[in-house]
């Protein structure tokens, strides 16, 4: 039995979606016949994902917090104790959205084959990433399904909010910048040229700070979609230049020597490849087969690198504490954890310390970025309208002098 998308049209012309189960797709028409709805397309859920793959599609994965829900919600069931199939049907019913909805079904067509929740699950794999299904397989292999579901629930719950957090944080000073961008903008094409303008019919030798606010003017009038271009083509060009691996390298290797930022990368990135880890290897995933699953989240490429060494010498007989620290790339006080946790058979436990270590640590220096972003943004802003406001009163004291 699979799993069926269908678009279909009710008596009154009204089109109807959704997904039903069935052994075929003609199976699939005839219960929508029953149902009186006219089939006009039935596909099966697999199918459909499998195409998304090779074409272009803005939602192809599944967000963070539908995910975080989505397992939270199977590990409450499967710890009830219901079986597995009748658990994902609940879980199915229970979600409003219709692709997830249909994903969830197609997981469920797989079990009900007899397969494992973990095949099923590698039917999708822009929806569960690759830690997912490799925890997920562990859990079965292990007989502990139950337990690695209700980690798993506290690892993507524990992403998702690391994520709000930060999209959070920037929400205020993208704003904030937005919109005293665009006031300066519009004083700039239209109040500037109307006050400026009467200075011009004096004759009077202007100031250098209004010949220059009037210049910048003139050229924003007249030439602004080159500023819009040139903006557009910088943006583009940056992100062509980045999606290749050797420039975006030298650009992550050289983030990691700025001051601040380097430190917020390598703290972030530690956190979630520590994190990974330890809900891989508490579940029961080998450790080399782990550290190999968890650089694949670590986005900065010479940390992913430094761990894909790492991942070398463990497999040669090293270990993981010392072999991370060669790189020098990971936080001196993760290393020790990790080392602490090898010597005293705690590496489960040390791994998760880290992890919360580098996350509360995070939180405080982001803190404390925006306590000082705020009013830096703000007073940057207050000089730009100062300059302005001052290019317009220059004028009128001179004008001023001339009369005294």
């Amino acid at each position: 039995m699979g799993a069926y998308q269908y678009v279909a049209f009710d008596s009154n012309g009204k089109e109807r979606k959704g997904v039903l189960e069935g052994d075929t797709p003609r199976q699939v028409r005839a219960l929508l016949r029953e149902r009186e709805l006219h089939p006009v397309e039935v596909t099966e859920v697999e199918a459909k994902e499998r195409s998304r793959r090779t074409e272009f599609s803005l939602r192809r994965g599944v967000s963070a917090l539908d995910l975080a829900l989505l397992t939270r919600q199977l590990a409450t069931l499967t710890r009830a104790g219901l079986p597995l199939e009748e658990a994902l049907q609940a879980v199915s019913e229970q979600t409003e959205r219709p692709r997830l909805k249909s994903i969830i079904l197609g997981v469920r067509a797989r079990v009900l084959e007899g397969h494992t929740l973990a095949t099923g699950l590698d039917d999708f794999p822009h929806a569960f990433p690759n830690i997912y299904r490799a925890t997920v397989t562990a859990g079965e292999q292990a007989g502990r399904l139950d337990a690695v579901l209700e980690r798993l629930a506290d690892y993507t719950e524990s992403r998702h909010n690391l994520r709000q957090k930060i999209s959070h944080a920037l929400i205020y000073p993208i704003v904030l910048t937005g919109l005293a961008s665009t006031i300066i903008v519009l004083m700039l094409v239209y109040v500037v040229p109307k006050v400026v303008g009467v200075f011009e019919t004096t004759g009077q030798t202007l100031p250098l700070l209004t010949r220059a606010l009037i210049a910048l003017s003139t050229f924003l009038q007249n030439w602004w979609f080159l500023v819009v271009a040139g903006i557009v083509a910088v943006v583009v060009g940056i992100n062509r230049l980045l999606s290749r691996e050797g420039p975006r390298r030298q650009y992550h290797r050289w983030l990691l020597r700025t001051p601040i930022f380097g430190r917020v990368s390598r703290g972030l990135n530690t956190a979630r490849f520590t994190r990974t880890l330890s809900i891989l290897s508490s579940s029961g995933v080998p450790i080399v087969e782990a550290m190999s699953i968890s650089g694949s989240v670590v986005t900065n490429l010479p940390m992913r690198d430094a761990v894909e060494e790492a991942t070398v010498r463990v497999r040669e007989g090293g270990s993981i504490g010392r072999s991370l620290g060669q790189s020098k790339l990971f936080p001196p006080m993760s290393i020790h954890l990790i080392s602490s946790g090898e010597a005293s058979g705690e590496l489960e436990n040390m791994l998760e310390h880290a992890a919360n270590h580098q996350e509360n640590e995070m939180d405080s220096l982001l803190g404390a970025m925006l306590s000082i972003l705020e009013p830096a943004l703000i007073i940057v802003m207050g000089l730009m309208v100062l300059a302005i406001v001052m290019a317009i009163l220059l004028p009128i004291f001179q004008m001023n002098q001339l009369i005294a």
